[in-house]
């Protein structure tokens, strides 16, 4: 935990430059790629990720200290070496990792977020999951345990991965000559994520795009078809925690609907998409047959709505960032109790973002959290000893938080039919 979060500390600096240098850009060359609500949802999304990540949440069933302990073949003494290597088997392991996640119907649930913005920026790239519990996929990086290639090293490059998968996520860059044969670029990816039929499943790589190629899933940037953005089946809302479970409650309710006992089995293992016939029937799915005629998710929300959605953000972001600099010294029971809030909060302002009839009642359940956690705990997580009066500067927020959610849903919400999981 302490060391994803240790990496976190020079890596969140850099991402936020380069979201400030896109959105300066955006706004120079007069292009409308960042939406305000889509990129709240998406930067929240981040957060959860972060959390998750560095709370350790992940189950890996071939950890590599276990690769390394039991397969070491050539112990390689180059420092160099071991970052080749560990780099070219890395680079395998997310091609080949991130394809089985679009092609198998189990996977896709916990890559879905990344693909249900319907914009594409450099927020988007923060859209990662917290449905990844357990991660089967480590044995790819077995290559690297047979040259005895360092957890560190690992370590080091997973951090270079997170930076070499960000920075193509932005349409400002045009196609880069002859780097376009060698390495992932914003045209690229730009395919990848596309929900035009000529695109879709398209460009896996993370940072060598000679797999794609290698393996004949490699599309260029066509001139003439511009890429549509989203998900076939979109997901109707900015909750990034519905997103997250949206496809797996779909394929549990149609395990449960469908009478053929052989699809309760194999909906799990079927292509992406594949639904049981007699629930397809029954149980219809809306989803997106033309990519042109694409209606995007955008609820109507005044500039108020705006300004108290990325408020709560930079608010939530500062206490996470507060968990994460004391994770060393908070203890771990605590630490989950907080990270539990942190969740509900970013499920309570981005449900009153989808202007939900019940994020008033969310924002309740969050405002008695908190004031449980100051109970219990006398005080936020000692945050007095870095601010004076910091609790009660909390307390004051929390309260106002709940006020003006109420405010919201009374002067500005029309009455909307809720629905935990949108788009299912």
């Amino acid at each position: 935990m302490e060391t994803f979060a240790g990496a976190l500390k020079f890596v969140l600096p850099i991402f936020i430059l380069l979201m400030v240098i896109e959105l300066i850009v955006a706004k120079y060359k007069k292009k409308d790629v960042i939406k305000s609500m889509d990129a709240v949802s998406s930067l929240t999304s981040g957060l959860t990720n972060i959390l998750f990540k560095t709370l350790g949440l992940t189950v890996y069933i071939f950890s590599y200290d276990f690769l390394l302990e039991h397969f070491v073949v050539f112990k390689v003494q180059s420092i160099a070496l071991h970052y080749f290597i560990g780099f070219i088997v890395l680079d395998f392991y997310v091609y080949w990792w991130h394809r089985w996640r679009h092609q198998y119907n189990i996977l896709w649930n916990e890559h879905l977020i990344h693909h249900s913005s319907e914009e594409y920026n450099l927020p988007v790239a923060l859209r990662q999951t917290i449905s990844d519990i357990v991660n089967p996929a480590t044995f790819l990086l077995l290559p690297a345990a047979i040259f005895g290639v360092s957890l560190d090293v690992i370590i080091v490059l997973g951090v270079v991965m997170l930076f070499g998968g960000f920075w193509y996520h932005t349409q400002l860059i045009d196609k880069m000559g002859f780097l376009e044969k060698i390495i992932v670029t914003p045209s690229h990816h730009r395919i990848h994520h596309a929900i035009n039929p000529i695109y879709i499943d398209r460009n896996f790589g993370g940072i060598l795009i000679v797999w794609d190629k290698l393996f004949g899933t490699f599309q260029a940037e066509l001139p003439d078809v511009k890429p549509v953005y989203g998900l076939t089946r979109p997901v109707n809302t900015y909750n990034p925690i519905n997103i997250n479970f949206q496809h797996i409650t779909l394929l549990v309710k149609d395990a449960w609907h469908t009478s053929n006992i052989w699809d309760k089995f194999r909906i799990w293992f079927m292509p992406t998409g594949w639904r049981p016939a007699d629930v397809v029937e029954k149980y219809p799915v809306h989803s997106t047959k033309d990519p042109e005629k694409q209606e995007k998710y955008m609820p109507s929300a005044s500039i108020y709505l705006k300004v108290w959605a990325w408020t709560q953000l930079n608010t939530t972001f500062l206490l996470m960032m507060f968990l994460i600099l004391q994770i060393a010294v908070i203890p771990k029971t605590a630490l989950f109790v907080y990270a539990s809030f942190i969740f509900i909060t970013v499920f309570s302002y981005t449900s009153l973002m989808d202007k939900s009839r019940y994020a008033s009642l969310l924002e309740i359940v969050r405002c008695s959290f908190a004031f449980g956690i100051i109970y219990f705990y006398n005080g936020w997580f000692a945050l007095d000893n870095f601010i004076p009066q910091g609790t009660t500067i909390l307390s004051i927020y929390f309260i106002l938080s709940a006020l003006v959610s109420f405010a919201f849903q009374y002067f500005e919400f029309k009455a909307v039919e809720y629905t935990p999981f949108a788009g299912i």
